[in-house]
């Protein structure tokens, strides 16, 4: 397994008439996550777009809200990969706030797709290939 965390300030540009995080940015967070993410590898969605030609569409999204976010508050993206991409890859999502108590969680499955050709193909080479460290345990099980 993969994990990342991440920290955003909730904007006041990102708040409710009540002061919350606005419900349709959750996954607007849960995007940040996976491109740092995949930044902390060494890895960009740019060059994976630009010099690999893949982009990789979502495919479907779950999100689960807990309790409210604030403006002003700080939160921890937590995002994980629990097992290595083919056609797919699945990120899990929780959001903290600054007491440690969830705030939102979720799931975004997205695919590999040739730019050239607009068909699915399997993740990158360079992609796989940085992750396999992390579930060289779980290769062995």
């Amino acid at each position: 397994m993969y994990q990342h965390e991440f920290h955003k300030r909730v904007r006041y540009a990102e708040t409710d008439k009540m002061g919350y995080l606005y419900y349709g940015h959750y996954a607007k967070y849960y995007e940040i996550g996976r491109v740092e993410m995949l930044r902390s590898i060494g890895l960009t969605y740019r060059e994976m777009e630009d010099d690999w030609k893949v982009m990789m569409p979502v495919t479907s999204l779950q999100c689960r809200y807990v309790r409210p976010a604030y403006y002003d508050e700080k939160l921890s993206i937590r995002t994980s990969l629990r097992e290595l991409p083919g056609k797919f890859i699945t990120f899990h999502v929780e959001i903290f706030n600054e007491k440690n108590k969830l705030v939102n969680g979720g799931s975004v499955r997205l695919c590999f797709v040739d730019t050239t050709t607009n068909k699915t193909v399997n993740a990158p080479d360079t992609l796989v290939n940085k992750l396999k460290p992390f579930f060289a345990d779980s290769e062995k099980a």
